[in-house]
């Protein structure tokens, strides 16, 4: 009887370049932060001015994304993300032309949010949905932390280019960075496993396709919308995601190196500093996605937002009055819970209308990430503007993560279909 020769699944390549995707357009989600000051000093804009551009790209980048979702269903996840990235790379090499607040408004705000919304978790999502029956858990914590991955790689990079080149010339890396990866997507990149004869991860003997939704992309997600709305766990899931995104990409993910330089911090230190976070953001979401296969993702969720909403509160009277190791530990201990909430909220979000309609869902559930972490961004600058300091934004953003913590656990209780 020969040996049967162990060969790698197909679904692990098609998860090696979804990572390298979205590392490469994790680059242009990291600038906001870092381009904040070299804008002031370039033009003499304002903070909320800039902040509006950076509010408006977030809320774009949530609400393209349930539309993306239905698009990769009806056109194929492999033109949608190419199209996409190409927008993005456009996007960013053309502000390097900009000379106006509006102008950073339209490219940075308006094409470059569009372009990082039909890619980003929901591409995450569709893939492992397609390729993973086993490990789904891990590979959407994996793919998830890779915009931490990107944030590493990028971070620290950006802010020593833009001090000793410019801020055009970050522009320019995320650009190229969103070229290059449209041809690896088109040789790479296979459409689903049936593209290519076999079955996806995990799969049983027995298992059969889902059927292709062949329906309009605007149409599945309008009325995915309007059926989620008829059930309680859906509002559940779209108002934790809310305060996800306020607490993350909103305040600390754009305004967390802007803080730490009013505290007195060279800016490459602090981009520094939250290029750390993405260290842990790797470890914590790959532990996260683990852990979401073995333990109750509810219970999960109330950890993470419980504990965030604690370092939150924590940060302006502790942290940044003791900038060394108190910060460390922030950096530690919130790097770890980033986005560990993705992992459980994914699997959360296939119980409420199935799992063919899973994708979709959470494309709304993320979309309500983006509109909390919109309004943390021009809020949180407003604030800056007013009382010349972030703390009021910790405090009130810690106290809402701690809220939270109580309703998610609420998901599932109940029956909650409305008639």
């Amino acid at each position: 009887m020969k040996n049967r020769v162990r060969t790698l699944h197909p679904a692990w390549f098609a998860f090696g370049i979804t990572f390298l995707t979205l590392i490469a357009t994790a680059g242009y989600r990291s600038a906001p932060s870092v381009l904040i000051i070299p804008l002031e000093q370039a033009f003499g804009w304002s903070r909320d001015s800039i902040s509006l551009a950076i509010s408006i790209n977030v809320l774009l980048f949530g609400l393209t994304a349930p539309f993306a979702a239905a698009l990769m269903e009806r056109f194929g996840i492999r033109k949608v993300v190419m199209t996409a990235l190409t927008t993005v790379g456009t996007g960013a090499l053309a502000t390097i032309w900009m000379t106006k607040p509006w102008h950073l408004v339209a490219l940075w705000g308006v094409v470059v949010g569009i372009g990082t919304g039909s890619m980003a978790l929901v591409f995450a999502a569709s893939v492992a949905n397609r390729w993973f029956i086993k490990r789904k858990g891990i590979v959407v914590g994996a793919l998830t932390a890779a915009t931490a991955t990107g944030q590493l790689i990028f971070l620290p990079t950006f802010a020593r280019i833009a001090t000793h080149h410019g801020w055009k010339s970050v522009s320019i890396t995320v650009a190229v960075a969103a070229f290059v990866m449209v041809p690896l997507i088109f040789i790479f990149l296979k459409e689903r496993p049936s593209a290519i004869g076999i079955k996806p991860y995990g799969a049983s003997d027995d298992w059969n396709e889902p059927a292709h939704i062949k329906r309009n992309a605007a149409k599945e997600a309008i009325n995915s919308l309007f059926e989620g709305t008829k059930h309680r766990d859906f509002w559940l899931l779209v108002g934790s995601f809310f305060v996800c995104g306020l607490s993350t990409s909103g305040l600390i993910g754009t305004h967390f190196i802007p803080a730490a330089h009013d505290h007195g911090l060279p800016e490459t230190t602090a981009a520094s500093l939250l290029a750390l976070i993405g260290v842990f953001d790797v470890i914590g979401t790959i532990f996260s996605g683990y852990l979401t296969d073995r333990i109750d993702p509810k219970k999960l969720l109330f950890c993470y937002y419980f504990f965030r909403g604690l370092s939150l509160f924590l940060l302006p009277s502790i942290l940044f009055s003791t900038i060394h190791a108190s910060t460390l530990v922030f950096v530690i201990f919130y790097g770890l819970d980033w986005v560990a909430t993705v992992p459980p909220t994914v699997v959360l979000c296939r119980t409420v209308l199935g799992p063919e309609r899973g994708t979709v869902i959470y494309g709304w559930v993320f979309a309500a990430h983006q509109i909390g972490g919109s309004i943390a961004v021009y809020a949180a600058a407003l604030a800056h503007t007013h009382f010349g300091n972030y703390a009021l934004s910790f405090y009130i953003t810690g106290i809402l993560c701690v809220i939270t913590s109580y309703f998610v656990l609420q998901i599932g209780k109940k029956e909650n279909v409305r008639a």
